[in-house]
């Protein structure tokens, strides 16, 4: 059998940064995203006879380094299943891959959703967010459409940290403008940033306690569909997560010189009655969130102000779903 999935990008607007368990991904806040449809990943699994599992990204084969996370991954849903099997991964990343652009998150949603399928085992997606955690923290929230929430969780054994829908896509009344600033890979990794952050700055502590105030008041504002609160929480999380980093030995930013013209320039067109705040991963690129009706006129902005710049524009996405599943059945001869 030959299962392929595809699963979409989340940005998450209350942000998930730092892990209370490096081998389960259980991290110590709470997270609430915004899944897009921009920027997806498709990938295909199917069970071969072979000592090793088999790993192309992009239509090239991987590094045995490489090839070894995801036979982990893959491991837990053969236990699950009792299937000892290989298993042959084909994932095409229509998303820069460590540019900040959460390509991780629909990479492993997507890997989930097919192994799901492939192993036979029908978790439910809540269920199956358990497992995709564990290998990329945010590809949790991916597995939903539209405002997702990935509860942290108190137990040791990572069984209560899942996600959870907050709104539909087609509910969300607002969209993102994603700049392009840099698409290279970053020198400094999300986990390795994240372990420093948490392991060296003092402004960490600080992070954990007002991020779960601003989840709280983040939910209060989804429901409400206010989009200037929902703003201003989206521009307010990721400002204070990159402030930790500044705080971190050594102090590090993923951020550039060009990434807060950007910014600053957002700010500026909020002040002339334009509803656009920006928000940033561990990454350099900006992320505008506005209604869906400014879009075209804050790209037109962008274009005017920054020619050069690449921009993509987006709506709410849907969650992870299985597009296609092929059997072969050997036909008997005569």
């Amino acid at each position: 059998m030959k299962v392929t999935a595809r699963a979409h990008t989340n940005i998450a607007l209350i942000k998930y940064w730092g892990k209370r368990d490096k081998k389960l991904f259980l991290p110590y806040n709470s997270s609430l995203s915004l899944t897009l449809d921009a920027f997806y990943t498709d990938t295909t699994v199917s069970f071969i006879d072979q000592k090793e599992d088999v790993f192309l990204l992009n239509g090239e084969l991987q590094s045995k380094e490489e090839t070894q996370k995801i036979s982990t991954f893959i491991q837990r849903f053969r236990d699950l299943s009792s299937l000892e099997k290989k298993v042959k991964v084909e994932s095409w990343n229509h998303v820069p891959t460590a540019a900040g652009l959460a390509s991780s998150a629909s990479a492993y949603a997507a890997l989930a959703m097919a192994l799901n399928e492939l192993f036979q085992l029908s978790l439910s997606k809540e269920e199956l967010s358990i497992y995709a955690r564990q290998g990329s923290g945010s590809s949790t929230r991916s597995l939903f459409g539209g405002f997702v929430e990935w509860q942290k969780g108190t137990k040791q054994d990572g069984t209560d940290s899942y996600a959870v829908p907050i709104l539909a896509p087609e509910e969300c009344p607002v969209g993102m403008i994603f700049c392009l600033i840099n698409q290279e890979k970053k020198k400094i990794s999300s986990r390795e940033g994240m372990n420093r952050t948490v392991e060296t700055s003092p402004f960490y502590s600080g992070w954990v306690e007002s991020a779960a105030t601003d989840l709280v008041q983040m939910k209060k504002a989804i429901a409400k569909k206010d989009i200037p609160m929902i703003g201003e929480l989206t521009e307010k999380s990721a400002l204070k997560m990159h402030a930790t980093t500044l705080g971190a030995n050594p102090p590090f930013t993923y951020l550039e010189p060009f990434s807060w013209e950007v910014i600053r320039k957002v700010q500026e067109w909020r002040q002339e009655g334009h509803t656009c705040y920006a928000t940033m991963d561990a990454g350099p690129n900006v992320k505008i969130l506005c209604p869906k009706e400014e879009i075209s006129l804050l790209q037109q902005k962008i274009k005017e102000t920054f020619p050069n710049l690449e921009t993509i524009c987006s709506l709410p996405g849907s969650g992870a779903q299985i597009l296609s599943i092929e059997k072969n059945e050997k036909k008997k001869g005569y």
